[in-house]
């Protein structure tokens, strides 16, 4: 481990944030909670705990930074992010992974109940224990627990056993890098990565729940009355389960018209978003669903799911479906995909709709939750 010192101002005191995963929705999490709390943070001198190779994407939002590099899931990491912690008064895990044996004060981020629900989950006997006794024991050790959505709270709550009044629903923000593409640098975007429009849109990882078996049944059902040149666009770095889908949907006339995109620059992300004809979110089950959020602030129509906490994310800016119905996400697509009216409509509420999730209440609402456990009520 490796202490890194980068500003000496004097906080009142010291909160740590284990920052070493990066990726997927809890990096996303992470690092916008990061970026506002360096903004926001009130009193806080801000500790962030992460791996050598995320220093550069983390030193500007921090007063000190320690070097753990332990993956996650792993025995080690319980002792060396303890004892990277140990003079912090306060450390937020954003993951049931907490370090079981600290005895100052701890909160932590369960986003989800996934790793319980999911069916390719409990399929596995040895990650399925894994998951549930450390969510209880680390939703036990907790002094309060953070969770971003109604639906995950009252999983917790009931699945967990835990107290409701420990769980704070703290909604997903939004970063600022998502905001309309103007029209050239979408055009230069789309060309850039060889895309022809008009495309609809899913990102995010292929695992069962995400319920892409569906979606590619349904685009295959409407794509002639999309117009020939409609186009299914995946961008997600899930090449192995993506791979499968081709082998496992092969007899659909459809694939020409497909694209799997696995390596993406963020800051083309917001423009691939802005020149969709519409993005679609078909899941079963979400914490959250942030890619809903991310594509109404970036200007674009949403299609999405009728199920778990998406209706929380979407509210009335989005087009909802059945996600156990084929029929009603392809016809979904078709009533969207060839009315301008109802697309720019979409667009609008939209916009009106992220700016509910801002970085600034983020970490307002992470700060209050801070001061409670910190006793600075």
């Amino acid at each position: 481990m490796l202490a890194i010192g980068l500003r000496h101002d004097i906080m009142a005191a010291e909160l740590a944030i284990d920052a070493r995963w990066l990726h997927t929705g809890i990096g996303t999490y992470t690092l916008n909670l990061l970026y506002a709390l360096a903004v926001e943070k009130n009193g806080l001198r801000l500790h962030a705990i992460t791996g050598q190779s995320n220093l550069e994407r983390i030193s500007p939002f921090c007063d000190r930074i320690t070097v753990v590099d332990t993956p996650i899931y792993t025995i080690r990491e319980q002792w060396q992010v303890l004892w990277a912690a140990r003079r912090s008064d306060l450390l937020h895990v954003p993951h049931y992974n907490v370090p079981l044996l600290r005895k100052r004060k701890l909160v932590t981020t369960i986003l989800d109940l996934i790793h319980l629900t999911d069916p390719e989950c409990r399929a596995n006997l040895a990650k399925q224990i894994y998951a549930l006794s450390m969510m209880r024991a680390a939703a036990k050790k907790a002094d309060h627990v953070i969770t971003i959505s109604e639906y995950s709270k009252s999983q917790i709550v009931e699945r967990l056993k835990v107290p409701p009044e420990k769980v704070t629903v703290i909604y997903c923000s939004v970063s600022d890098r998502f905001s309309p593409g103007v029209p050239e640098s979408v055009t230069a975007a789309r060309e850039s990565l060889g895309l022809t429009a008009p495309y609809l849109l899913y990102v995010g990882d292929l695992r069962p729940y995400k319920n892409i078996g569906r979606l590619l049944q349904a685009f295959h059902a409407a794509r002639q009355r999309l117009g020939e040149e409609s186009n299914l666009v995946f961008v997600t770095r899930d090449v192995t389960r993506a791979r499968r889908l081709r082998q496992e949907y092969a007899g659909l006339d459809s694939w020409p018209f497909i694209r799997f995109l696995h390596m993406v620059e963020d800051e083309m992300l917001p423009l691939i978003y802005s020149g969709a004809a519409a993005v679609i979110m078909p899941s079963l089950m979400e914490g959250f669903g942030l890619p809903v959020l991310e594509a109404m602030a970036s200007g674009a129509p949403v299609i999405c799911s009728r199920a778990a906490s998406l209706p929380e994310v979407g509210g009335d800016a989005v087009a909802y479906f059945d996600p156990h119905s084929v029929t009603d996400l392809a016809s979904t697509m078709e009533r969207v995909c060839t009315s301008e009216t109802l697309r720019s409509g979409l667009a609008a509420k939209g916009l009106e709709r992220a700016k509910q999730f801002s970085l600034q209440e983020s970490a307002r609402k992470h700060i209050d939750v801070y001061y409670r456990v910190l006793g600075w009520e």
